[in-house]
């Protein structure tokens, strides 16, 4: 399964390396399509592919971390 989402990230979490994390933490492949980092804000449209259950839990994981989770688009096959 494929989904994409647009991560909108709070200012103190922007230097970390959440995306990497994400993709060693949860069987997921990541792809960044867009993305806009400044010292101020951040964004990123990501395509994560995987298990339903194991992208479930990486969205989790995100909102754990106060990382802003918005679906882009329908799910993909």
């Amino acid at each position: 399964m494929k989904k994409a989402v647009n991560l909108i990230f709070p200012k103190q979490r922007i230097k970390e390396p959440i995306i990497y994390n994400l993709g060693q933490r949860f069987k997921v492949v990541t792809n960044i399509k867009r993305a806009n980092v400044t010292h101020e804000e951040g964004w990123v449209v990501l395509e994560m592919e995987g298990i339903k259950g194991e992208i479930e839990n990486a969205i989790k994981w995100l909102n754990s971390l106060g990382v802003r989770v918005e679906p882009v688009s329908a799910e993909m096959n």
